[in-house]
């Protein structure tokens, strides 16, 4: 029996914890983010989910490397780097993750780069479809838009475009490019909200004017501070809509979370990361929740930095799965 005090909405067997642990970095070039999720575990994450939270963990004992999808040769595709592995990854994580969702337990991913949540939310959009009858909402925490379309990117690096496929703003009918995704993998571009961005792809901002994208960058959160915007965004998705939550550890400012492939200057303290995994919790609507993007390779030698981001991604779990200050 988990320890939460808060009702859940959506969930049949809300105690209990499927866990998928994705050791994958091929939505990005620098190698070393794929042993987060290893890091985490070391750390004690999963052991402090059961042991003080009451989690009964699920699918919890191996992390997944994928190293059976990815081909010896991965030549790019409409701008895409990697595509065929990234594609053959993400279908199967979708099938890991919709095999626990379709339970109704809730699911916790750790990644692996952002790529990941397009077999994330794809494989709990369909659970939830299936199990509910309803759409399913996202947000997404995170320095960076990740709404690039292929031919919008700069980079190339896949990462920075899976909310465009599971928007459908991107698409692809080739199977091994992403023509796997059908509709039931998808969510709406209205039951999607950004918190944290501030360092967004001109291409990125037109596509999040043009379809009336709610989006909370930095400037609002210092403007009306985190309580307000975690209201508003809260607010914009209703309370009868079950909620994944894919947060990227570097919406948080590098002074909390240095070791990460991206860091952006100016963003969230662990504080506020905290603050919105709680009121996320606090709803009783969370049915998945992704942790991506920490890179303990990044750190310099004998430096804390690697250290301190493990610790912040674990604090953020803990608080998303209902630890509370009292």
């Amino acid at each position: 029996m988990n320890t939460s005090m808060v009702e859940s909405k959506f969930l049949s067997h809300p105690g209990e914890l499927g866990v998928v642990a994705v050791g994958f970095s091929g939505g990005q070039c620098k190698p070393g983010v794929d042993a987060a999720p290893s890091a985490l575990i070391e750390s004690g994450l999963l052991s402090q989910l059961h042991s003080e939270l009451g989690y009964k963990l699920h699918g919890d004992d191996q992390v997944h490397l994928y190293t059976d999808l990815v081909p010896a040769d991965d030549p790019p595709y409409r701008n895409m780097k990697n595509p065929r592995a990234v594609s053959s990854v993400t279908k199967r994580i979708a099938d890991q993750v919709y095999s626990h969702a379709k339970e109704g337990r809730l699911v916790l991913t750790l990644g692996g780069d952002h790529s990941i949540a397009i077999g994330t939310i794809g494989g709990t959009a369909k659970a939830i479809r299936e199990r509910l009858g309803r759409d399913m909402a996202v947000i997404w925490v995170d320095a960076h838009a990740d709404i690039n379309t292929p031919e919008s990117s700069g980079s190339g690096n896949i990462h920075g475009m899976p909310v465009s496929f599971l928007t459908g703003l991107s698409s692809e009918t080739n199977e091994d490019f992403f023509g796997w995704l059908r509709p039931d993998n998808l969510i709406s571009v209205k039951k999607l909200v950004y918190i944290g961005l501030r360092d967004v792809d001109s291409g990125e901002k037109r596509i999040l004017r043009e379809n009336g994208i709610k989006a909370f960058s930095m400037f609002d959160i210092d403007r009306h501070g985190i309580g307000r915007v975690m209201e508003m965004a809260l607010g914009h998705i209703g309370t009868d809509t079950p909620i994944h939550l894919s947060f990227d550890v570097d919406a948080l400012d590098p002074m909390w979370a240095p070791s990460t492939g991206t860091p952006v200057r100016g963003g969230l303290t662990l504080r506020e990361g905290d603050y919105i995994c709680e009121c996320v919790h606090e709803t009783g609507s969370l049915v998945a929740v992704d942790l991506v993007e920490v890179n303990p390779s990044l750190a310099p030698a004998n430096d804390i930095g690697a250290h301190e981001t493990v610790r912040a991604g674990c604090s953020l779990v803990r608080c998303a799965l209902g630890e509370s200050l009292l």
